[in-house]
């Protein structure tokens, strides 16, 4: 009960809120009690540094000051006035009498006010952490000159960070990449999900603007031309939540039985059969599902067999199909199904090899007291194997639902060209029966330049993905599992 309270998201939350805290203390009490110069690094950051003759310190903090300064006066306030409107000069032609010539005038670009207002307000928060950092290295400076103590010099201080505080060396660099690679995507996909740009506002020719909650209400049902998303919403995240569900548990529970078949003592030639399975993983699998894709498409070879043997003409004749071929990947429930079939065959035998390493670590001396304890073999795959199983390979497993909840390979390549809705509804707001959330977002923005709403079904996969992820890990970690096993 103890480590499951330890593990909570609420504890996590709760040390986070603890450690933000502290941070702002330490700042309080350095304001407070700090000398003159360590209250004049508020305004010049370089101050306490050179009250204690850390002169190159000094200076570097006075660029970085400096520097910001600069960049907020001559960049930043060019965007960041305008971000509440987020532009409001269209573009348009103007005939300059100076050149005799017709030119654009000097217009706004909300894309563009949107993006670099968000980097500055990203440099700008980076700033005054760094400026708090900054005062309270000042204070702790000065408590170390009254206590008597040596203040390390700028060559030990780069000493330092080779030895002891290599690990901050480091991760600057990886740190500072997911900053602009990783952060500042994510936040901009955030406050796009607020405005209202799509195609009839898309710069620069046209501005577009904040619509608050519109873009959710509309996602969630809300009333309006575009209550069509709230009808699709329901579907596609449902059959998002089936397929993760189906395609991770169907290929996990296939690999762990195939894995157990290849490694009975009764199964003849084990390595050949391994063998060709791997062979399976080492075509790229792309390949494979498209010539899965032309096989059972509408005029396709499986199509061909099926009405050579008489299958197509049964089934019309019972009432599954009303056409000349079977829709294996062009009618819903046909489409669903045969999607999570073809999946299996892709998936499991990589799921097996997992399996197989797994197994090999099995502890034997629990196989065999449990065999002289009289148990059969299913019992034991119940009660050992398939709970080792879940301990080591439980985080894979929770890896792979989520991925699954974002595989746009597996849907798009298998139904792109051979599936088109026929339910107006979905086809209003630009989705498929078969569609995952992600393959509808992929669509809002390459085909139909939707950004908004696109934007507004990422923060729905995000969430969805993130309290998953928090959930299963939490229950995973609680409790003494591993000691179970040793």
């Amino acid at each position: 009960m103890k480590d499951q309270e330890k593990n909570s998201p609420a504890k996590a939350v709760g040390s986070f809120f603890k450690a933000v805290g502290g941070f702002f203390g330490e700042f309080g009490t350095a304001v407070s009690k700090g000398d003159a110069a360590v209250k004049l690094s508020l305004l010049w950051m370089g101050a306490g540094y050179a009250k204690r003759k850390q002169y190159v310190k000094a200076v570097i903090m006075t660029i970085l000051e400096i520097a910001v300064v600069l960049f907020t006066v001559k960049f930043a306030m060019q965007y960041v006035p305008k971000f509440g409107s987020l532009g409001t000069v269209q573009m348009e032609k103007v005939f300059n009498m100076e050149t005799m010539k017709t030119e654009f005038n000097d217009y706004d670009n909300s894309f563009t006010i949107l993006l670099f207002s968000l980097f500055s307000f990203v440099v700008w928060f980076a700033f005054i952490v760094v400026w708090i950092r900054n005062v309270v290295n000042a204070y702790e400076l000065q408590k170390l000159e009254e206590a008597g103590k040596h203040i390390k010099t700028f060559k030990e201080d780069l000493h330092s960070y080779k030895e002891e505080k290599f690990h901050v060396t480091l991760l600057t660099l990886p740190v500072l990449g997911i900053v602009i690679f990783t952060l500042i995507p994510i936040l901009l996909l955030i406050l796009v999900a607020f405005t209202n740009y799509d195609q009839n506002h898309m710069p620069p020719t046209n501005l577009f603007s904040w619509v608050g909650f519109q873009n959710f209400l509309s996602l969630f049902g809300g009333g309006g031309l575009t209550v069509t998303f709230g009808y699709a919403f329901v579907r596609v995240l449902g059959w998002t939540l089936v397929w993760a569900l189906f395609s991770t548990f169907t290929t996990y529970i296939g690999g762990i039985l195939l894995s157990l078949l290849l490694n009975s003592k009764k199964t003849r030639m084990p390595r050949l059969w391994r063998t060709l399975f791997i062979v399976t993983i080492a075509v790229p699998q792309f390949v494979s599902l498209l010539l899965v894709r032309n096989f059972f498409s509408n005029g396709g070879i499986v199509n061909t067999i099926c009405s050579n043997i008489g299958l197509t003409g049964f089934l019309r004749s019972i009432g599954l199909v009303s056409t000349s071929y079977i829709p294996f990947l062009s009618a819903p429930g046909w489409a669903h199904v045969m999607i999570i079939l073809i999946n299996i065959w892709i998936g499991v035998p990589y799921q097996m090899l997992i399996a197989t390493g797994v197994l090999m670590n099995l502890p034997e001396d629990q196989l065999e007291s449990a065999r002289v304890d009289g148990a059969n073999p299913f019992q034991i795959f119940r009660k050992i194997t398939m709970p080792y199983l879940l301990f080591v390979t439980g985080p894979a497993l929770v890896t792979d639902f989520v991925k699954n909840i974002n595989n746009f390979n597996v849907i798009y390549l298998l139904t792109e060209g051979v599936y088109t809705t026929t339910n107006q509804a979905m086809a209003n707001s630009q989705a498929k029966e078969v569609d995952l959330l992600v393959t509808w977002l992929f669509r809002l923005t390459q085909d139909y330049y939707n950004y908004k709403m696109a934007s507004a079904i990422g923060i729905i996969v995000f969430i969805i993905c993130a309290v998953f992820t928090l959930i299963a890990f939490n229950r995973m970690t609680s409790g003494d599992k591993e000691g179970t096993y040793q």
